[in-house]
């Protein structure tokens, strides 16, 4: 099976490039199933029905996501009802929406795990590679195509992860940090792994976002209210082929800059 795995994507001009770059993509290779990461989709925090609907339309699979798919309150009226919706799969139990399942797409079948790490995030989750040893037991029983989101800050939990998943999943990418990392490998074990895909957003940004508020953050220390940068957008994707026994053939970098 081949993935095209999508980075975050900011707001409206991250979206309106991932329209076009899916569009592009899907004319130059075979494309079976789509994964991005949602949680910044909508106005760059969080994710409503309206946008959640429109990046159906443009072809997407799986939606992930991480600590921000709460920022929208709506998120609560649909999360449950939304079955290719997934939050991180180790919040406590009775947190709305589910962190994992087991998908059909053009014959083929494979799990989409989302988990977020811990270090400098929120210390009340469950613990990520607990959880993947769980989840893992049971989705491996339907198929051997296990992809992972591991949705985390620090890149050393996210390595160490993949190293802890070498050999069972069939894939783990990092997400969150939106920088895109030039590790995309094959480890040891068979499994495909980057640090973070990276983001899809304004390209001349803070992670997304205007410069202005997070520089006056770091110089200050007060808090600031972002917002969404528009301008010439960057895409950061993965384009990973699985064999049917879950063992990885290929992992490539790709990443494509629009100009407005």
């Amino acid at each position: 099976m081949k993935f095209l795995i999508i980075g975050d994507i900011i707001g409206r001009p991250g979206r309106r490039a991932v329209g076009r770059f899916i569009k592009e993509f899907r004319n130059e290779q075979e494309v079976d199933v789509i994964i991005a990461n949602v949680e910044n989709a909508a106005g760059g925090f969080g994710l409503t029905k309206k946008v959640y609907d429109e990046l159906k339309g443009y072809g997407i699979d799986v939606f992930t996501s991480g600590n921000h798919i709460w920022d929208k309150k709506e998120i609560f009226q649909f999360i449950n009802e939304a079955d290719n919706l997934l939050r991180p799969a180790n919040y406590p139990t009775g947190v709305p929406g589910r962190g994992y399942r087991v998908f059909e797409r053009n014959g083929g079948r494979f799990a989409v795990i989302n988990l977020m790490g811990r270090v400098f995030m929120d210390s009340n989750l469950d613990n990520p590679f607990r959880a993947f040893d769980r989840i893992y037991e049971e989705v491996s029983v339907e198929t051997p195509v296990v992809v992972v989101d591991f949705h985390a800050e620090a890149t050393s939990e996210k390595y160490a992860f993949g190293i802890y998943a070498d050999g069972r999943a069939s894939l783990v990418y990092g997400t969150h940090t939106h920088v895109p990392t030039a590790d995309n490998t094959i480890l040891k074990g068979g499994t495909a792994y980057t640090t973070d895909v990276g983001m899809s957003g304004a390209l001349y940004s803070v992670i997304g976002m205007k410069a202005k508020e997070p520089i006056e953050k770091f110089l200050t220390g007060l808090p600031r209210r972002y917002q969404v940068e528009d301008g010439d957008v960057v895409v950061n994707a993965l384009f990973v082929e699985i064999e049917e026994d879950g063992n990885t053939k290929s992992i490539e970098r790709v990443q494509r800059v629009y100009e407005k």
